[in-house]
């Protein structure tokens, strides 16, 4: 198994819930916690920019509802990246952060390359543009980490983003993220020549561990925030722990 060239910790969204999700607000208190790899969301404007968001809706972390009105003109993917650049993404967090930005994928890269930070990128698609997503952003990051002496590695639940992603840049690593062990996990991260599974912290047990190292894949669990939960997984040796609690947590 090649060396694994990524922190252990993975701080979740940039800071966890310490600052707001997807922002380079998080990321840079992330940092200063001691964190060197982050966690975020991309997905796809209407023009095609890729940008840091969770949700389909831009309803619960911005003020997008007030501007645009009510779903289904909530949708983030409906909007032109020069519309979903004038949104307030901070101060549904507190008033400490009104006016935080959406960041596009390119803030991001240019944050973690002039810090010397690693970044795991999960493809969020809207809803029914899964592959070009994937393409997409994985296209931007080719370029944007081309230099880079330590890729992106780019995840997601959506096997048909990653096999966008991969039929796009396949020298990008890629992982799978799980929810639930379904008939054929293990196949689907072969097909797509994934280099890890993501999952549910509560996935991982011996035999699940045994059967990701023995076809070559690295273990990495989200979402922990229990110091029981992330001894437990120390103990089994897996390789990434994404958490919230980057004040709670001293990475590695």
């Amino acid at each position: 198994m090649k060396a694994w060239p990524y922190p252990r910790w993975v701080a979740h969204r940039g800071a966890g819930k310490l600052a707001p999700e997807n922002t380079l607000a998080a990321f840079r208190l992330g940092a200063s916690h001691g964190y060197r790899m982050f966690e975020c969301d991309a997905k796809l404007s209407a023009d095609g920019v890729p940008f840091l968001l969770h949700d389909a809706t831009l309803t619960r972390t911005t003020n997008g509802a007030e501007i645009f009105g009510p779903a289904p003109s909530a949708t983030a993917g409906d909007h032109d990246w020069s519309e979903l650049a004038r949104l307030d993404a901070g101060a549904w967090h507190s008033s400490a952060y009104a006016g935080e930005p959406l960041p596009t994928l390119e803030n991001v890269s240019r944050f973690c390359m002039a810090n010397g930070h690693c970044l795991n990128i999960e493809i969020k698609p809207t809803p029914g543009v899964e592959r070009r997503t994937g393409e997409v952003v994985a296209r931007h990051a080719d370029r944007l980490w081309n230099n880079a002496p330590i890729p992106p590695l780019l995840t997601s639940f959506r096997p048909e983003a990653l096999q966008g992603a991969l039929d796009t840049a396949p020298r990008l690593p890629r992982g799978l993220l799980l929810d639930s062990l379904h008939k054929g996990w293990l196949e689907t991260a072969l097909s797509l020549e994934c280099v890890a599974i993501v999952c549910n912290h509560a996935l991982w047990d011996l035999s699940t561990v045994t059967q990701a190292r023995n076809a070559g894949l690295r273990c990495l669990s989200y979402t922990v925030n229990d110091e029981r939960v992330a001894q437990r997984l120390l103990d089994l040796g897996t390789d990434g722990i994404i958490t919230d609690r980057v004040e709670l947590f001293a990475p590695d």
